[in-house]
């Protein structure tokens, strides 16, 4: 048998319609799987460098590699502007010192000498010059202050 260009090749209609159907099926089908294959190939690369980024970010995060938050930027703004307050309430300043046998039983803040010895007079008028033992005295003291309803007050004497 000789093939050629001009050869005849006889066939029905229908069984030539069928192969080229049946041939265009399986490159439809071939492209599906290739398309397929290459959208979970590329998922894939996806979650790899996730998973790359979400490692660094838990290891470099908590040692604060990464900066922070503003909501953590505004905290640590307050903790130094209460630390600051906390400093300046840590000062030097009069006091009136109730000294009861030997140990202070009560300090009361001044707003200076001359105040301290007003306060000390009045009280110790009121309350009689030697009364079982307790003395009023204006002393120069380094304390730690708090606020109770908005009057200053003595929380600690340092020595």
């Amino acid at each position: 048998m000789k093939i050629s260009e001009n050869t005849a090749v006889s066939m029905p209609m229908r069984n030539l319609i069928s192969i080229i159907g049946a041939v265009a099926v399986g490159c439809w089908f071939g492209f599906g799987v290739i398309e397929r294959l290459n959208v979970i190939e590329t998922e894939i690369q996806l979650m790899q460098s996730d998973l790359e980024k979400n490692t660094e970010f838990r290891i470099k995060w908590p040692r604060g590699e990464l900066g922070s938050l503003p909501a953590d930027s505004e905290q640590f703004m307050l903790i130094e502007y209460i630390g600051t307050q906390i400093e300046a309430i840590e000062e030097d300043l009069k006091a009136i010192l109730m000294i009861q046998n030997g140990s202070v039983i009560e300090y009361v803040p001044t707003q200076g000498m001359t105040d301290c010895l007003k306060q000390k007079r009045v009280i110790t008028r009121n309350i009689g010059k030697n009364q079982e033992g307790m003395v009023m005295q204006c002393k120069e003291v380094k304390a730690e202050l708090y606020e109770d309803m908005g009057r200053l007050k003595i929380k600690k004497i340092y020595d």
